[in-house]
C-alpha cells in the first residue's frame, strides 16, 4: 500500500519511520507541500495521503483525489476540520484521524501559556537579555487558590482539570455531557455549571470544546462581558471559538487581564510556516503587542511522546485498511 504524506516536517519523518519497520507493507513517501484542490495531483499513483490540520482537503481536492484513486486519508491529528467528510463520504472515502494523543501534552502546555502570561515570564526574559533586571509591569496573580474554569471536559480538559487541582485551585467544569466521574471519584471537578456561571466565577478560563455550529465564536463580547475582571484567558483548542476582535477588545479594555493562544481564528496561512521575510498585516502582530499577551503555533500537542503516539495510530489504520479491517476504535470519521 502506498501512501503520501502531505505537509510533511523533518520531525513527521523521523516519528514515522521509526514505526515504519513494524509494517513491511506499507510504503510512505514525505512531501513538504500542503494538501490542497491545486496539489491534490501529486498523490496520483498512491492509494492513501496523509494529511496534518492546515490542509485543505474540500469538494474539489476530494474530488481530484477520487479521480486519482485514492481511497482513503489519513488525518495525523485529532481534529477533522480540514476535511469536507460528508463529501468524502459520498465519494466512498474513508477519512481517520488520531482521536486521543496525550491529552497531558495540550493541558501542560494550557496551563504553561496561563503561566507565562498571566506572571509575565517571556516579557522578563527579553528583559533579563538586555540586562534590564526591572520588575515594573510584570506583577501576575497567584493561582493557589483561586477559580479555574475549563469549557470541554474531555481527555484535554480532564488532565488540565487535575492540573488545576494540584495548584490548590478550585475547579468549575463545564460540558455538554458532564463527566460525572471526575466530580465523584477524581475529585479533579469541583462542580459542574453553566456557561454564564463559570464565567461569572472563574480567575482563569481554558477552552477545550469541540469547534461546531453551535460553539463557533462562543467568545465574544457578550461572553467576555460576563467574565470577571482581570480574567486569565487560554485557547489550546480551536481558533473558530473565539471572535479574536472582541478578544483584543477584552485584552484593551482590561476584562482580560492575560492571555495565552496556542490557536486563532486567522492562523491558517501562518502555521508552521516560517514567515519572517513577509510583508502582511497581521492580527499576530497586534495581538503580540500586548504584553499580557502570549502567543504559540499550534504547538501544544508537540511533545516525543505525542508524535509517537500519532504515528503508531496513523500507520496501524492504514495497515487495517490495507488488511480490510476495522479502523482502531472512534478513528474513523467517515
Amino acid at each position: 500500500m502506498n501512501v503520501l504524506m502531505f505537509g510533511s516536517t523533518s520531525y513527521d519523518k523521523h516519528s514515522f519511520k521509526q514505526e515504519l519497520s513494524a509494517y513491511p507493507e506499507l510504503n510512505f513517501d514525505f512531501i513538504k507541500t500542503e494538501l490542497t484542490p491545486t496539489t491534490a495531483a501529486l498523490a496520483k499513483g498512491y492509494d492513501a495521503v496523509c494529511a496534518f490540520v492546515n490542509s485543505d482537503i474540500s469538494a474539489m481536492a476530494l474530488e481530484v483525489l477520487r479521480g486519482l484513486g485514492v481511497k482513503l486519508i489519513l488525518m495525523r491529528c485529532a481534529g477533522f476540520d480540514a476535511v469536507n467528510v460528508d463529501f468524502a463520504a459520498s465519494l466512498g472515502i474513508k477519512v481517520t484521524r488520531v482521536p486521543a494523543y496525550s491529552p497531558e501534552a495540550i493541558a501542560e502546555h494550557a496551563m504553561a501559556l496561563a503561566l507565562d502570561a498571566n506572571r509575565r515570564i517571556s516579557r522578563g526574559f527579553m528583559r533579563i537579555r538586555e540586562n534590564n533586571f526591572s520588575l515594573t509591569g510584570l506583577v501576575g496573580e497567584t493561582l493557589y487558590g483561586k477559580t479555574a474554569g475549563i469549557v470541554g471536559t474531555g481527555r484535554i480538559g480532564a488532565a488540565l482539570c487535575r492540573i488545576c487541582k494540584g495548584f490548590g485551585m478550585t475547579v468549575l467544569g463545564y460540558d455538554l455531557y458532564p463527566n460525572q466521574k471526575l466530580v465523584d471519584e477524581e475529585h479533579c471537578v469541583d462542580a459542574y455549571v453553566s456557561l454564564d456561571e463559570l464565567y461569572a466565577k472563574s480567575d482563569l478560563i481554558s477552552l477545550h470544546a469541540f469547534l461546531n455550529e453551535q460553539s463557533h465564536h462562543m467568545i465574544c463580547d457578550e461572553s467576555i462581558e460576563k467574565m470577571k475582571e482581570g480574567v486569565i484567558f487560554v485557547n489550546t483548542g480551536r481558533g473558530g471559538l473565539v471572535d479574536t476582535e472582541a478578544l483584543i477588545r477584552g485584552i484593551k479594555s482590561g476584562k482580560i487581564g492575560a492571555c495565552g493562544l496556542d490557536v486563532y481564528e486567522e492562523e491558517g496561512p501562518n502555521v508552521y510556516q516560517d514567515r519572517t521575510c513577509d510583508v502582511f498585516d497581521s492580527i499576530t502582530a497586534r495581538l503580540c503587542s500586548f504584553p499580557n499577551v502570549v502567543m504559540t503555533s499550534h504547538q501544544a500537542f508537540f511533545t516525543h511522546e505525542a508524535l509517537r503516539q500519532i504515528a503508531q495510530v496513523t500507520l496501524e489504520n492504514a495497515q487495517r485498511y490495507a488488511d480490510g479491517k476495522d479502523f482502531i476504535e472512534r478513528s474513523v470519521v467517515c
